[in-house]
């Protein structure tokens, strides 16, 4: 593991999904997902995420429409709440689940919707 990418990633990791999600993740790590956390952290979060081609805003759009399609409920719940910290607004997560629902389904968007509305309100974003 390059330490450097490592820490590089955690620094970004913390700063789009925040601190209490990511010491959550990393408290409850064991010697068998240990190996996972270090590999996402240096890979996604310091190599992709670090890459100076696409601002944290832009990313975000990306990877909520991305994971709304995979209906990854538990990760667009994260990324609803990093996409906030990296200055999307709740409006522009809106037309990103409708251009979901037209492209990959409408339950796609409508699972996604649900998750949104929650952690918008979560948030006090709605």
């Amino acid at each position: 593991m390059d330490n450097a990418t490592y820490e590089k990633g955690l620094k970004i990791r913390r700063e789009t999904l925040g601190e209490d999600y990511v010491n959550k993740a990393l408290a409850n790590v064991d010697d068998f997902g240990k190996d996972l956390q270090e590999l996402v952290t240096t890979y996604c979060w310091g190599e992709i995420w670090g890459r100076e081609g696409l601002d944290r805003k832009t990313r975000s759009t990306i990877n909520l429409a991305m994971i709304s399609a995979l209906n990854r409920p538990h990760e667009l719940a994260a990324h609803i709440r990093g996409a906030i910290n990296n200055g999307v607004t709740p409006d522009e997560i809106k037309e990103i689940l409708l251009q979901v629902g037209i492209y990959c389904g409408v339950p796609a968007m409508v699972d996604s919707f649900r998750i949104a509305r929650t952690v918008l309100g979560e948030m006090n974003e709605i």
